[in-house]
């Protein structure tokens, strides 16, 4: 298929429809994914032609990716609920609010730390429904406290959630995650910095700048080096858990110094921090089991060779054939992304879960119909998202697979050249935006940017870093996200003054990221 203005807006007619039902319409990404979906159906099959055939691969090919993704989902989130229940999360922000009087380590450590460990272990919203009204319940008025919890987890989006966002871009883009993680990591560790200094702003103004400025650049120089250290070993899933763990110790030992220890200006509760339906474990060690045993078995499995063999001894994978359109693009024969059935993320987090879920209930920490009210949540949680993911991902692979998404890489490749790695972030950071989630904007957007980077000769994992990266600190600007943490501390009719908030602050740390990427290709990626 030629590239004429034509057919360049047909290639990206998919993608606008989902953008305008999401951002104009204010549509959800299950149904406007399903919108899209169909457009790209008929898109495919009437201008590009993609012939019965090869649109049923696509869809086969589409669910093995998606479910990839979903095992994460699912079981993600059943690990939260069960901790959650139990009133863990309530026990560790509390233990970490009454370390220090000081106002601005107290933003730092509720809204940068604990927040990024909560999107490391749960993600989708987690971080701030637990942190904002942990931060108003110590006094900070309830937008910056919405706002410092968004920003200050943005950089953990894309190693968090057990790496889902990662894993899509590995299974998108069907490139190894040896490959990819390097450029991610120091991307988003050089983010780190500029999400905990726009924590201590919010917290305590420019003086609270000033004077944590020391914490700032040691708290985000531990974490970043950490996530670094875990995702270039192979250990991505627990890159941002282990990064924000690390900079969760450092910081504790940080407010033991007198210069963190000045007492707050205002320290008097202004609302009720929110309670979890059961008790709160009896101890900070108890509340903190599941996500341990989570950890010991991340590593475990990743890390002892003949564990780790045996894990990924059932696979579910398949084979598809060479396929092509009648206008020539051709999809070349290969396998599809294999499923480890065992030594998945997805079922480490599931082990995990089964075994925190014993520890609780024998500690009593539960109260009657605990089980029901986590299963419960964890479907309302997941069953939206899982639909939005289907069929967004269908959309992308029947794009690639008809030869659009490569047509837009050309139109972008001629029109933007040189400058183009300056705005891959924001590629990235408006598909987060508008879908809600990293995820999605790697599933839209992630083989465009390597098509792209692809035609102009720059480094792929360098450019796919910034798409992810950008996606990444995108994603705490969703509306989505605001309406989530505005809920949770009585802003239910003030999302739009926080929507703007949150964009005015995490636009700068997309910007930083686009400039490193343009240093970085002008000197060779690391």
């Amino acid at each position: 298929m030629p590239l004429t203005f034509f057919t360049w807006i047909l290639a990206f007619l998919p993608v606008l429809t989902v953008l305008v039902l999401m951002l104009g319409l204010r549509w959800g990404g299950s149904r406007a994914g399903a919108v899209g979906w169909f457009t790209a159906l008929i898109v495919s099959a009437a201008f590009f032609g993609a012939g019965p055939q090869m649109l049923a691969y696509a869809q086969v090919k589409a669910v093995l990716l998606s479910l990839d993704v979903l095992y994460i989902i699912w079981t993600a989130l059943l690990l939260f609920h069960t901790a959650a229940e139990a009133g863990a999360l309530t026990s560790i922000g509390r233990a970490l609010t009454a370390l220090t009087p000081d106002r601005m380590m107290q933003g730092l450590l509720l809204g940068w730390l604990f927040a990024s460990f909560l999107q490391g272990m749960g993600g989708f919203g987690v971080p701030v429904a637990v942190a904002a009204p942990l931060l108003v319940s110590l006094g900070f008025s309830p937008i910056p406290a919405v706002v410092m919890a968004l920003v200050g987890h943005g950089w953990a989006v894309n190693f968090g959630s057990l790496a889902t966002s990662f894993q899509t871009l590995l299974a998108v883009t069907n490139l190894p995650g040896e490959l990819l993680a390097p450029d991610s990591a120091i991307l988003l560790g050089i983010s780190s910095y500029f999400c905990g200094a726009i924590v201590a702003f919010l917290a305590d103004g420019w003086k609270g700048l000033l004077r944590g400025l020391p914490a700032v650049l040691i708290l985000g120089t531990v974490m970043s080096v950490s996530q670094y250290l875990l995702v270039t070993n192979g250990i991505w899933t627990l890159g941002a858990t282990g990064g924000a763990m690390v900079g969760l110790l450092v910081g504790l030992a940080l407010t033991r110094l007198p210069f963190y220890r000045r007492a707050a200006v205002q320290n008097t509760p202004t609302a009720e921090t929110r309670q979890e339906n059961g008790r709160s474990p009896r101890s900070l060690l108890l509340a903190v089991s599941g996500y341990l045993i989570l950890v010991v078995l991340a590593f475990g499995i990743n890390l002892i060779p003949p564990v780790s063999r045996l894990m990924s001894s059932v696979q579910l994978n398949l084979d598809f054939p060479e396929l092509a359109t009648r206008s020539g693009w051709v999809t070349p024969a290969g396998s599809g992304r294999p499923i480890d059935i065992f030594g998945h993320p997805g079922a480490i987090l599931l082990y995990s879960s089964l075994l925190a879920y014993f520890i609780y209930k024998k500690s009593g920490s539960y109260t009657s119909g605990a089980e029901a009210r986590i299963l419960s949540k964890v479907a309302r949680g997941a069953v939206s998202s899982s639909l939005g993911i289907l069929a967004m991902v269908g959309m992308a692979v029947m794009m690639t697979h008809a030869g659009m998404t490569n047509l837009l890489a050309q139109g972008l490749s001629l029109a933007f050249g040189p400058v183009y790695p300056l705005i891959s972030p924001f590629i990235g950071a408006l598909g987060a935006f508008i879908t809600g989630s990293n995820n999605n904007s790697n599933v839209l957007f992630a083989v465009l940017q390597m098509n792209t980077a692809q035609l102009l000769g720059l480094p792929v994992p360098l450019i796919l870093g910034a798409q992810t990266a950008g996606g990444s600190l995108g994603s705490i600007m969703a509306p989505a996200k605001v309406i989530v943490g505005c809920s949770t501390v009585g802003l239910s009719h003030e999302e739009g003054r926080v929507v703007g908030k949150v964009i005015a602050y995490g636009m700068l740390p997309v910007a930083v990221v686009a400039v490193a990427v343009l240093v970085m290709v002008g000197i060779g990626s690391p």
